[in-house]
């Protein structure tokens, strides 16, 4: 367990505090602390950042509010240089994000014993902590940036996220890939059902979802008349989100959230993967819904599909395009990978985004967004 230690200059005889240190991100702990308030001026916060000295925030709450987007606007005035090719614009638009992340990850705020945040005109984020980091024990260090998205995670839990094709509200939970976009979503709910799902058959009709995360589409697939529907996942943040949602849409005699990396036990008339778009190392554990370090998962799926397919079923592949238009994967390498599988394709349905960055002219990245397209692959065995 790492811990930070620092000393109070008010107190030159007081013993030396240290409380436990936490990064979703897995960053290590600073070596370097000093203590800060509203009398920090934003240059010097900037400065002390990026040499590596950690803040220790002490002020008002919305103070520290502002000295992040002070230090956000300062980190952003240096963009990166125009690159030749899109591959090379998105490494440095990582690079660039990741260096963003570590400045501003370095103001820091004490979480009590109980998870309490201690400064003036702070919120009670007690309840959302506890959502993302379990029960209290003792003090922890946090940086600001992660405690806000704890705490908007937590604000999104309350309110859920409407899915239309379910008619009803998905409460994703801290850390799982929230259905804000709703392209493959839709996908799943019109994509015609293969024969050996659709027709009325001697034995339950069984279909996996593999990565369910908030468990939306085994949701969708168990609403469209699927007898049993086998989720799976390996993060616990995602099987108890899963698992809460089923339950809530009285869906839990239907579908079965499972603790297993990939394929559960046995074969499907119908398989469903909605695997990590791009292959690149995620930052954050929100962000291992996006990237996937060499794209294993879609690798990992198209190996194993064959194997867990009824005769006359199907696995259906949703998978956006834009590591294409990134030039970090091909077409022509994608349909390599269904013939090296011994797969072929039956179908392909295609969606365009709807999400607003698609839109957005001054993102850095905008021409490959604008051009994605999400396609559901309908696969067999050949």
């Amino acid at each position: 367990m790492s811990r930070i230690e620092w000393t109070e200059p008010d107190r030159p005889n007081a013993p030396v505090q240290y409380a436990r240190w936490h990064s979703e991100s897995d960053a290590p702990a600073p070596r370097r602390i000093v203590l800060a308030d509203d009398r920090m001026k934003a240059d010097t916060a900037h400065r002390l950042a990026c040499e590596g000295t950690a803040l220790l925030w002490r002020g008002d709450f919305h103070g520290a509010r502002q000295l992040l987007t002070a230090l956000g606007r300062r980190v952003d005035r240096k963009a990166p240089a125009p690159a030749a090719t899109p591959a090379e614009s998105f490494h440095r638009h990582r690079r660039a994000r990741g260096h963003r992340a570590r400045v501003l990850g370095m103001l820091l705020v004490r979480l009590d014993g109980d998870h309490a945040l201690g400064l003036r005109r702070a919120p009670d984020v007690r309840a959302a902590c506890r959502e993302a980091y379990g029960p209290p024990d003792g003090p922890m260090v946090v940086s600001l940036r992660e405690l806000l998205g704890v705490i908007g995670a937590h604000e999104w839990r309350v309110k859920g996220v409407h899915v239309p094709a379910l008619e009803a509200r998905i409460h994703p939970h801290y850390g799982v890939f929230s259905p804000v976009r709703g392209e493959y979503v839709d996908l799943v709910a019109r994509a015609p059902l293969p024969a050996a799902v659709a027709q009325e058959a001697p034995r339950p009709r069984t279909a996996f979802d593999i990565g369910t995360g908030t468990g939306v589409l085994a949701a969708v697939l168990a609403r469209r008349g699927v007898d049993r529907v086998v989720a799976t996942d390996i993060s616990p943040r995602a099987l108890a989100c899963a698992r809460g949602t089923v339950e809530r849409l009285g869906l839990g005699g239907r579908v079965e959230v499972v603790d297993t990396e990939l394929f559960p036990a046995g074969r499907a008339s119908l398989v469903v993967c909605n695997p990590p778009w791009l292959p690149a190392r995620p930052t954050s554990a929100v962000e291992q819904g996006v990237y996937d370090p060499g794209g294993a998962m879609l690798h990992g799926f198209l190996a194993g599909l064959a194997a867990h397919l009824e005769p006359d079923g199907e696995g259906w592949l949703v998978l956006s395009d834009l590591a294409e238009h990134l030039e970090l994967r091909s077409r022509e390498q994608l349909l390599a990978d269904f013939d090296a599988a011994g797969l072929r394709v039956v179908d392909r349905l295609d969606i365009a985004p709807r999400h607003p960055r698609a839109a957005d002219a001054t993102d850095p990245l905008h021409a490959a967004r604008a051009a994605e397209v999400t396609s559901l692959w309908r696969l067999a065995p050949r």
